[in-house]
């Protein structure tokens, strides 16, 4: 196998596939990064067994052939380099030898054979759209996944898509963030559970302006431009969202969402460690936003005009998980709508794209007794 490379090229390549590089690898074949010649271009894929990679990138193939090279050393070695030529020559014996006007380098690779099958997914529905619609979706649904391994389900985002349209939904039992899309449709209806992972990855490495994404019973894959990211789904049942969501909010809240996020986030410094409890107090045109730390004899305590005409109301959530939300309306302002201290608060952005609705959840806390 002989080919001729630049090293920036090769370098986004490599840095594309990397994420699927095990840190902590149980076959000593997954820390390499596949090598292979297809249709003139030089293909790298990486996986771990449940998430792979592929990404194509322009090369001058001399020889044809296939190798796994170890990818932590060749990659270090590669971003220390400038944008120049790099001639790659492997041998029967996988011995990989490459040259630039700086040096010459030489590892020993693996056999392209022992490498992983990644999913051929023959048997899938497959959909067209726009690459910054999923990255977006999934970026504006992530932060609310659960990290405990005792919900599976809620590890990754759920995918709903049928001919109305998507739903994305992410939930960790504290905060449910659903994001309504009328763009993205399919003829089939398909549910799906894609893992926080493989997202995380799809939304750095897709860059093409168009998306592929095709589901199996096991599998997605999202194809875009030059990369591929393939997927094993999780395959559990996703909770009822819907019955968490309150109905009858009668007490609508309209404020600036960056004088708001910014006061939770200064007056949350003064909160106890342990909780992050903040408490709102909803008035006539004004919320009051305070936090104690009894241990510690701080407090805090700041009032910020809004609109609001409903009853007088006080509220307690947790600091983070509300400025979380915050963080994620896409407006310049945030609409809240409650019912009962002991009942969710939903946010939403206060304008919405067409044909695209947002609604997030926040789960009050129990108050403290403090005046």
């Amino acid at each position: 196998m002989k080919f001729n490379v630049s090293s920036s090229d090769l370098n986004q390549g490599l840095s594309a596939v990397i994420g699927a590089v095990p840190t902590k690898a149980t076959l000593p074949i997954l820390e390499t990064i596949l090598f292979e010649c297809e249709d003139g271009k030089l293909k790298l894929t990486a996986t771990d067994l449940e998430i792979s990679i592929i990404e194509y990138i322009e090369a001058e193939i001399e020889e044809e052939g296939e190798v796994a090279i170890p990818a932590k050393r060749l990659l270090e070695t590669l971003r220390q380099l400038p944008n120049i030529p790099v001639f790659f020559e492997v041998d029967e014996s996988q011995n990989v030898q490459f040259k630039t006007d700086k040096g010459t380098y030489k590892l020993v690779g693996e056999d392209a054979a022992d490498f992983p099958e990644i999913p051929a997914m023959d048997e899938s529905v497959t959909l067209e759209t726009e690459t910054e619609l999923i990255v977006d979706a999934i970026q504006r649904t992530m932060f609310a996944v659960s990290s405990d391994d005792l919900r599976p389900a809620m590890m990754g985002v759920y995918f709903e898509i049928d001919n109305d349209g998507s739903k994305f939904v992410a939930t960790d039992g504290h905060r449910l963030v659903k994001l309504v899309n009328s763009n993205l449709k399919s003829e089939s209806e398909l549910k799906f559970i894609v893992p926080e992972k493989a997202l995380s990855l799809v939304s750095k490495s897709l860059d093409g302006a168009d998306c592929e994404i095709a589901i199996s019973n096991d599998h997605a894959r999202f194809s875009s431009s030059n990369t591929i990211v393939v997927t094993r789904l999780i395959n559990e049942q996703y909770p009822n969202y819907e019955s968490v969501i309150p109905r009858d909010n009668d007490k609508i809240l309209l404020i600036d969402k960056e004088q708001m996020l910014s006061t939770v986030r200064r007056v949350s410094v003064f909160s106890s460690t342990t909780t992050r409890q903040i408490r709102l107090q909803l008035g006539n045109d004004k919320i009051t936003i305070r936090a104690e730390d009894l241990d510690m004899s701080s407090e805090a305590k700041e009032t910020i005009s809004c609109d609001y005409n409903a009853g007088e109301m006080e509220i307690g959530f947790n600091a983070k998980y509300l400025a979380d939300v915050l963080s994620n309306v896409a407006d310049d302002e945030a609409k809240f709508e409650f019912s009962t201290p002991n009942r969710a608060g939903i946010v939403k952005p206060a304008g919405e794209k067409d044909g695209e609705q947002m609604l997030m959840l926040v789960m009050p806390v129990m108050l403290n007794t403090y005046a």
